[in-house]
């Protein structure tokens, strides 16, 4: 059973993502969060074979932005080693690339909106580390 996090602002688009993870089969157990905080302070309640296993994140978002949620991380990257992040952004700047890379736990970079493709590419290459 995978279990996914879905951190974004954009309702609509949460629930088009959310749709889109449903019909390629990819999660089971899909959480979304329209406030990174909250979805922050979810992650660090967890317990470790609770942990969702993909992370989606938006990178602009009022209170807390996604770059703030990856720094909030840090600390407890030895714990979150099993989850994937995957930067959801409209942006194409390739500084936002470079800083993503720059994540440990940023697994890539997606643009959105996230279609079928990316979701079996995710999916190969979560199926290949194991």
């Amino acid at each position: 059973m995978m279990k996914t996090y879905l951190i974004d602002d954009d309702n609509l688009g949460n629930y088009l993502t959310e749709s889109m993870l449903r019909v390629e089969g990819f999660s089971t157990h899909i959480s979304t969060f329209d406030s990174a905080a909250v979805a922050l302070q979810e992650l660090l309640q967890q317990q470790e074979a609770e942990l969702p296993q993909v992370i989606f994140l938006d990178l602009n978002m009022p209170e807390m932005n996604g770059w703030q949620f990856l720094d909030a991380l840090k600390p407890h990257a030895d714990k979150l080693q099993a989850c994937h992040i995957f930067v959801l952004t409209s942006s194409l700047a390739l500084s936002d690339m470079e800083k993503a890379k720059s994540y440990d736990l940023v697994a890539g970079l997606i643009h959105k909106p996230l279609d079928s493709e990316e979701v079996q590419a995710i999916r190969a290459q979560l199926q290949d580390e194991q």
